[in-house]
């Protein structure tokens, strides 16, 4: 008989673990892969959520989100975590690396600047999370999963990791006086994760798939003259939904993409096609 459409998506009973998961997008990829019937393990530094099922607007099952607090930056917070997880749950067969810091218009001042006086700390801060979190993840669950000959990873990278900022959506902060510059920091860690991923494909091949999933800009209620900016930057004209890489996530932890490994999906709405 031949299998239904939907069997290579199955993801149903899969343990996943998703870093960053309290932010935007971490809390859209929860939301679906529980729709799924994925278990979801959520590693942040925030507090976990009082309420899940008020935080993510979805009836919650039980034993199926976990919330904890962690740090990607020490071996030994993701260590601890790891050993958090239920026995029952088993060995993760998904990793998402999705904790990340950035510095959008209106971040504070010492967050970005012109290249000659960017901040050596922030620059440090933000390869401390956005490469070095990712590779102790992988080297922490990643290596777990490895052992198991099982699952698959996910690099969440950013079209700044593949491209420059176009300075030209930026330039109408100098007429309120606040000057914006995208911090090189930010586009150089995520352009990091390219390589990673496919060290880490070769690595690991036959044992875990591993692949970069690079995103857009998300609609959060920019300020107006931005998205004037950024839209006309786009083939698309607009900013993705939050809830558009949920798919793609559903995609690269599947069966679906079983033969692909060391592969950059991009989803920009075309800004890196001109």
């Amino acid at each position: 008989m031949q299998a239904s459409m939907n069997a290579p998506f199955k993801i149903h009973n899969s343990t996943v673990v998703l870093t960053g998961g309290l932010g935007q997008l971490g809390r859209q990829f929860s939301r679906a892969l529980l729709q799924q019937g994925a278990r979801v393990a959520v590693l942040d530094c925030r507090a976990a959520p009082a309420k899940p099922s008020d935080f993510l607007g979805i009836r919650v099952p039980r034993n199926r989100y976990l919330c904890l607090e962690a740090d990607v930056t020490r071996k030994a917070s993701l260590e601890d975590a790891l050993r958090c997880l239920p026995k029952s749950w088993g060995v993760p067969t998904g990793l998402i690396n999705n904790a990340a810091v950035d510095a959008p218009p209106g971040s504070r001042p010492d967050a970005h600047g012109p290249l000659e006086s960017f901040s050596e700390k922030e620059w440090d801060r933000t390869f401390e999370t956005n490469a070095k979190g990712v590779f102790l993840s992988c080297q922490v669950i990643g290596g777990t999963m490895a052992r198991s000959r099982q699952g698959s990873i996910i690099n969440i990278s950013s079209i700044y990791g593949m491209v420059s900022p176009d300075p030209r959506v930026y330039a109408y902060r100098k007429k309120t006086g606040k000057p914006f510059y995208k911090p090189a920091a930010y586009g150089a860690s995520k352009a990091s994760l390219l390589n990673l991923t496919r060290y880490l494909a070769v690595y690991w091949a036959g044992k875990v798939r591993v692949n970069t999933l690079t995103l857009g800009g998300v609609f959060n209620r920019q300020d107006k003259a931005f998205l004037k900016g950024y839209k006309a930057r786009v083939p698309m004209g607009r900013m993705a939904r939050e809830d558009e890489y949920n798919a793609a996530v559903i995609f690269l932890l599947s069966g679906a993409s079983s033969y692909m490994t060391g592969s950059n999906l991009v989803i920009d709405g075309g800004w890196t096609a001109w």
